[in-house]
């Protein structure tokens, strides 16, 4: 017996081979638009108060042609959140163990207020998404952001074993840094007003960023380098 699979038509081939490809550089284009328009919207009013017709509008696309490219509100929202996830753990750089503490630490909170400040709807849409209970985003954290959380905590444990740092709890010292780093841009608005200004400007994230940096040598019993 010929146990051979049948050859596929060519127009099954022809569909696989487009399925393939790339898309086109004015696909993508499309495609940033509408994410950007679609991450601003969802920051600002969240899942459910953000209306599609505004998103597509603001995107420079009706209703209609949103859909063609994402076929539910749900759909978006999950390609908006991955998106801000992948950026997100693209700033959380894993801490080697086999690097200078202080270099890498340093390093690390920098990563983290550039994404806060350069992508500060991102930033506020995945709070909300957490203050909601993380109703799409729990998968991610558990799978992805944890697996890297715990990378990061051992390296601080090894640097503590090696008599390098103090040693503290380090999982807590990873929220706290979080927290604060994060909290430049949630709370952004009453820092700006407090200081009589419109808006936070780069300078504030510096002295934040050296700030923090001081404070983790200080709790840490680190020689910061000049």
């Amino acid at each position: 017996m010929n146990d051979a699979l049948p050859t596929p038509p060519a127009s099954a081939h022809a569909a696989t081979a487009a399925m393939a490809r790339k898309p086109s550089a004015a696909r993508l284009r499309k495609i940033d638009m509408i994410l950007g328009s679609a991450e601003r919207h969802f920051a600002l009013l969240g899942f459910e108060g953000a209306p599609l017709e505004q998103i597509a509008q603001d995107a420079g696309f009706s209703r209609h042609n949103l859909l063609y490219y994402y076929p539910s509100k749900e759909a978006l929202y999950q390609a908006v959140l991955a998106s801000v996830i992948d950026d997100w753990l693209g700033h959380m750089t894993g801490l080697s163990k086999d690097g200078d503490p202080a270099q890498q630490i340093r390093q690390y909170i920098r990563e983290k207020f550039e994404f806060a400040r350069t992508r500060p709807y991102g930033s506020q849409l995945f709070t909300k998404e957490m203050i909601a209970g993380a109703p799409f985003a729990a998968s991610a954290v558990r799978e992805r952001i944890a697996p890297l959380l715990a990378a990061n905590v051992a390296a601080f444990a090894h640097w503590a074993g090696q008599g390098l740092i103090a040693p503290v709890n380090f999982q807590h010292l990873m929220f706290s840094i979080w927290a604060i780093t994060q909290g430049y841009v949630d709370q952004q608005t009453q820092f700006a007003l407090l200081q009589n200004k419109a808006a936070l400007d780069a300078g504030d994230f510096a002295q934040a960023e050296a700030l923090l940096v001081q404070m983790l040598a200080a709790t840490l019993q680190i020689a910061l380098p000049d």
